[in-house]
C-alpha cells in the first residue's frame, strides 16, 4: 500500500491552521482566568464533559484497546490538563504556561528512546540540553516569578501529554480526533472526584448550581471551540497536508500564550525569565527542524 498523497499548504489551510493555533495559545489565559475561584480540577472535569458530549454520539468510537482509550484519558485528561490547571492556579503564569508544555516534545523522545527504542538524534540532544538549561535559568534567576512547585507541576503535566504520545503511537495509526473525543468520556469522574476532595464538595457542588455564566462560557470555549473544534480541523489539515507541514506551526501556540498574557494579566518578563525563555524557544526549534539542517550538511557521494 502507497502512502496517501499529500496536497500543497493552500493560503486557506495556512490561515486555518495560524488561527487553530491561535485558539490554543489564548486557551491558556482562559484557564487561568476560569480557575480564579473555582476548583481547578472541577474546571477541567466540565471541559472534558463539554468535549465529549454530544460528540460521542456522531464520532465513531476509535478502533483502539480499551487500555489504550483508558490511559490515554488518564494521562491526557487527567495527568495533563488536570496538573496544568492546578499549576495555573497556583501561581504559574498563563504565557510561562504554554511554553514551558512544548517541553512534551523532549519528554516524548525519551520516552520513545526507552520504550520503543528510537534512537535520540544529535539535534534532539542539542536541543533538549537549551530547553533544559532555559528552565534551570527560569527557576534560578526568575525569582518568585516562577514559583518552584507550580513549575513542577507543569513539567508533570507536558510529562503526561508525552505520554498521551507514546499511546497514540501505540495505537497503529488510529484517528487522533475519534480518540481525543472518546477518552474525554474517562477524565470528568476522577477529577471531579479530586475536586471534592481536595476544594470540598460544598464549593464543587455551588460552582456546579451557581457558576457564573463567564465560567461555563470559559468551559465551552475550552471543551468545544478548544478540543473538538480546534483538534478536529488540526487532525483534518494534517490528513491534508501532512504532518511535516502542519505539525510545526505547533511552535506559535507559545507566541501567542505569551503575548496575550502579556496583554490580558499585564505578564511581566524580567531578564532571567526571557533568557530561560529563547532557550527553551531555540531548544524547541532545534529539536523540530535540525534533522533538516543535520542532512543538508553531510557529505554526498558521487
Amino acid at each position: 500500500m502507497t502512502a496517501p498523497l499529500h496536497q500543497p499548504m493552500t493560503a486557506r489551510s495556512l490561515l486555518l491552521a495560524l488561527l487553530i493555533t491561535f485558539i490554543w495559545g489564548i486557551n491558556f489565559v482562559v484557564i487561568k482566568w476560569s480557575v480564579h475561584d473555582v476548583s481547578p480540577l472541577l474546571v477541567a472535569a466540565l471541559r472534558f464533559l463539554v468535549a465529549a458530549l454530544p460528540a460521542v454520539f456522531f464520532v465513531p468510537r476509535p478502533a483502539v484497546p480499551a487500555r489504550i482509550l483508558w490511559g490515554y484519558g488518564v494521562t491526557s485528561g487527567v495527568i495533563q490538563f488536570g496538573l496544568l490547571y492546578l499549576a495555573i492556579q497556583l501561581g504559574m503564569s498563563a504565557g510561562m504556561g504554554s511554553l514551558l508544555m512544548q517541553t512534551q516534545a523532549f519528554f516524548t523522545a525519551l520516552l520513545a528512546a526507552r520504550v520503543f527504542g528510537e534512537k535520540i538524534m544529535p539535534w534532539q540532544a542539542a536541543g533538549m540540553t537549551l530547553a533544559f538549561g532555559g528552565m534551570g535559568l527560569i527557576g534560578l534567576l526568575a525569582g518568585g516569578d516562577v514559583p518552584a512547585f507550580p513549575l513542577l507541576l507543569t513539567l508533570l503535566a507536558a510529562l503526561g501529554w508525552a505520554c498521551s504520545n507514546l499511546l497514540v503511537r501505540a495505537s497503529g495509526g488510529a484517528n487522533v480526533f475519534s480518540l481525543v473525543v472518546w477518552s474525554a468520556l474517562i477524565p470528568p469522574i476522577p477529577l471531579t472526584i479530586l475536586a471534592g476532595l481536595t476544594a470540598g464538595w460544598g464549593p464543587v457542588v455551588h460552582s456546579l448550581t451557581h457558576g457564573s455564566w463567564p465560567l461555563w462560557a470559559a468551559v465551552l470555549f475550552m471543551g468545544l471551540g478548544n478540543t473538538v473544534v480546534g483538534f478536529g480541523i488540526w487532525a483534518t489539515l494534517i490528513q491534508r497536508h501532512g504532518a511535516s507541514k502542519v505539525a510545526p506551526l505547533s511552535l506559535l501556540v507559545p507566541v501567542f500564550g505569551m503575548m496575550a498574557s502579556a496583554v490580558i494579566f499585564h505578564e511581566g518578563f524580567p531578564a532571567g525569565k526571557v533568557l530561560g525563555a529563547l532557550l527553551i524557544a531555540l531548544g524547541l526549534v532545534l529539536h523540530v527542524f535540525g534533522g533538516k539542517w543535520w542532512v543538508k550538511k553531510l557529505p554526498t557521494l558521487n
